[in-house]
């Protein structure tokens, strides 16, 4: 049985390296596509960071990758919020079809939606704000 509350919070904590598309498809996940675009993603952007403490901050090759990581943490978060609002009849005729019960999902998974939502918005608006900031000053 896959836990919708365990999928909220993997989509938030590792989201953006593809943890809960992995939980979720199990060893067929290795061969998903959107897990290593999520990868790719982050260590892209992380590579964008590295140069900008490496290089300073008017590489504009950093600012170029920078929004790559962005984007995945952000795609992420709404993952986990449209993961954890889901109903609990349709999460488990979706994830769980040879199961007879449904269980709830609880404040676990309402307080990573939250989180989800504030880390997502943060990361969303950081993102574009630093990405249009350069590009007008360039």
């Amino acid at each position: 049985m896959k836990s919708k509350t365990l999928t909220t919070w993997l989509a938030l904590l590792g989201g953006s390296i593809g943890a809960h598309r992995l939980y979720l498809r199990g060893a067929r996940g290795l061969f998903d596509v959107w897990v290593w675009l999520h990868i790719m993603a982050t260590a892209l952007g992380l590579l964008g960071i590295y140069r900008v403490r490496l290089y300073g901050v008017d590489d504009p090759t950093a600012w170029l990758l920078i929004p790559f990581g962005g984007v995945s943490i952000s795609a992420a978060m709404l993952t986990a919020i449209v993961n954890g609002l889901q109903g609990d009849e349709v999460w488990h005729q979706r994830h769980n079809a040879g199961s007879s019960t449904v269980a709830g999902s609880g404040w676990a998974n309402i307080i990573g939606v939250g989180i989800a939502l504030l880390l997502g918005a943060i990361v969303l608006m950081s993102t574009i704000t630093i990405s249009m900031q350069h590009y007008f000053e360039t």
